[in-house]
């Protein structure tokens, strides 16, 4: 599984056009076979970042989303309604890997899982 973190600088004076265009983009990551975990929106602190957070399979199956919405007309509305509203300044992606486990479990060999790190 691979994920995908956009970070945005946003326009503050635009956070409901930017919310609008996320919205937007939740349903199309899942249609295109992503798992879209959200857009979060400037709370406290820095009033114009915000970011993205999606995942797909492979880097294989993100780099054929791309290519899908590329050519998708829902899609291309998306980046159309972003461009004219102005919501967006600019974006960062960023690829992970994520780990999942428990908190609590600790390692059956310490010494492997420094060696890791």
């Amino acid at each position: 599984m691979i994920t995908c973190c956009i970070r945005y600088t946003i326009t503050p004076a635009k956070l409901a056009q930017f919310e609008q265009y996320g919205t937007r983009w939740l349903q199309l990551v899942e249609r295109f076979g992503g798992q879209h975990h959200g857009y979060f929106l400037p709370a406290e602190g820095s009033s114009n970042i915000a970011l993205a957070l999606f995942s797909f399979p492979s880097l294989a199956a993100y780099e054929a989303y791309r290519r899908s919405a590329d050519q998708d007309p829902d899609c291309q509305n998306a980046y159309r309604f972003a461009e004219q509203s102005g919501c967006i300044v600019s974006y960062e992606r960023s690829f992970f890997r994520p780990v999942f486990g428990s908190r609590d479990a600790a390692p059956s060999d310490p010494e492997s899982a420094t060696a890791e790190q």
